[in-house]
């Protein structure tokens, strides 16, 4: 179970606006943590806190293919992010990285405290029940490692 203070954004949330360009060249995870969102609000970065949550509507993280958006998302201390639908290149992306996702229609204020419960697909605002898309078994297990990379090494070590 995943509980962290809601951070709302609208429908189709891009790539560009979730890590600017200009930041793209660099290996500081760190830089690219301090200008997460700030192409929504500029101060953004200094507002969120590890375990928070974002709450989105539809096509999440459409437009370039940038892993660094999830990335950014996973540095500043996203726990989650909850949405109506994402882009196919941003859910592989952050699960890929061991980011959290989950598809659900869900309503709430910013700042409501929301709880989600990954394994059931349910999103819990308040004394509302929110079902969403269940994450498949087998991209769970990539998450509960880590991030693809961390998962296939556990994967090697077990033939080993």
């Amino acid at each position: 179970m995943i509980k962290g203070r809601a951070w709302c954004f609208g429908d189709n949330v891009d790539t560009d606006v979730i890590i600017p360009g200009k930041y793209l060249r660099t290996k500081d995870m760190s830089l690219l943590a301090q200008h997460v969102l700030e192409g929504l609000d500029p101060h953004f970065a200094s507002k969120i806190e590890k375990g928070d949550v974002i709450i989105a509507g539809r096509n999440f993280g459409c437009g370039s293919s940038r892993e660094q958006a999830a990335i950014a998302l996973k540095e500043a201390g996203v726990a989650v992010v909850v949405a109506k639908s994402f882009a196919r290149i941003f859910y592989r992306n952050a699960i890929n990285i061991g980011l959290p996702l989950i598809e659900a229609d869900v309503v709430c204020q910013e700042g409501e405290i929301v709880e989600v419960d990954l394994a059931k697909g349910t999103v819990y605002v308040n004394d509302r029940k929110v079902k969403g898309t269940k994450i498949p078994d087998f991209l769970m297990d990539i998450l509960r490692d880590g991030g693809l990379v961390a998962h296939r090494r556990k994967e090697k070590e077990k033939i080993r």
